[in-house]
């Protein structure tokens, strides 16, 4: 079975201000992940703006992160469709393209029941060999994956890992008491991540990664040798950034967290729209007490 571990960034697509995809910019910001140490990419999540995106521009992400990420560690796609049809020709259209596993959400257009979810998840693993990570977030899409779910899903290999993005910690313990160590749980949500790993997370899916990657990765190293009071110290400075990953503005927030920090553009495709006035204001002054005290530390460390 695939062994997925550590820090696994959901990568902005980078955009220019007319909407239109900037792939050198996309391809950039992965290899800039990738030298600060992450463990793997996963393009076209939420934050990549799947759902925003033609299935043309969608192949032109993965080709050339393909041609970018080379091999170097796991390339992941995020899967996003209405039909469960339409969703298992994409997972076979993805794997055409380079992609070496999948992130699939539940679908995006219907909140379905468990038994609905249970056969879309079937349906989609059957579709190609590629490996999946169930993408479970209820607060977003309605639909939650649960322990009973996976029960279900637990005889087909091809899914081997869950993003836990319930926003209830204990769901991680939950997991492990209905299924052992059947599926690997990555952590969705930047701001439960010491938690989540302090529980037997082995793995974390990141929005805030795509602006602090060298930071992010410090936190998952330390907390996966033990040593949850180092791992605090950097977690209570990027906390306030990291609760900017939960709210329904996240793509604007962590693209312009990316802008401050490393010049990357900020832009995202319509309805989304920069951030203006107050807001801007708030969103900047986060971020930007983040940089300060992060290079603060940085340099008592030095």
């Amino acid at each position: 079975m695939t062994q997925w571990t550590g820090v696994f960034p959901a990568v902005t697509t980078k955009l220019d201000q007319d909407g239109s995809i900037n792939i050198k910019a996309t391809q950039e910001s992965l290899s800039r992940l990738i030298d600060a140490g992450v463990s793997g990419v996963i393009v076209l999540p939420m934050l990549g703006e799947n759902a925003s995106l033609a299935p043309a521009e969608k192949e032109r992400v993965i080709r050339a992160a393909k041609e970018v990420v080379a091999g170097r560690v796991p390339l992941l796609s995020g899967l996003a469709e209405i039909s469960t049809d339409v969703a298992a020709a994409t997972a076979r259209n993805f794997q055409s393209y380079g992609a070496e596993g999948l992130m699939v959400f539940p679908s995006i257009a219907y909140k379905s029941d468990p038994r609905e979810t249970a056969d879309w998840y079937r349906a989609i693993a059957k579709a190609s060999d590629l490996p999946i990570m169930i993408y479970n977030n209820p607060i977003a899409y309605g639909v939650d994956v649960t322990p009973a779910i996976l029960k279900e899903l637990a005889d087909l290999p091809t899914i081997v890992a869950v993003k836990e993005e319930t926003g209830d910690v204990r769901r991680v313990t939950d997991m492990y008491i209905e299924l052992g160590t059947r599926y690997q749980i990555f952590c969705g949500v930047d701001d439960q991540i010491v938690e989540s790993m302090a529980l037997g997370a082995v793995g974390w899916v990141s929005g805030m990664t795509n602006a602090w990657p060298k930071e992010c990765v410090s936190i998952f190293n330390l907390c996966a040798q033990g040593k949850f009071a180092e791992a605090r110290e950097i977690y209570h400075i990027m906390t306030p950034a990291f609760h900017l990953d939960t709210h329904v503005k996240l793509v604007q927030y962590i693209k312009f967290a990316e802008h401050l920090a490393y010049g990357a553009p900020e832009w995202t495709r319509a309805p989304r729209l920069a951030l203006v006035g107050e807001e801007r204001a708030r969103v900047t002054e986060i971020i930007n007490r983040t940089i300060k005290q992060l290079e603060a530390r940085a340099r008592r460390a030095a």
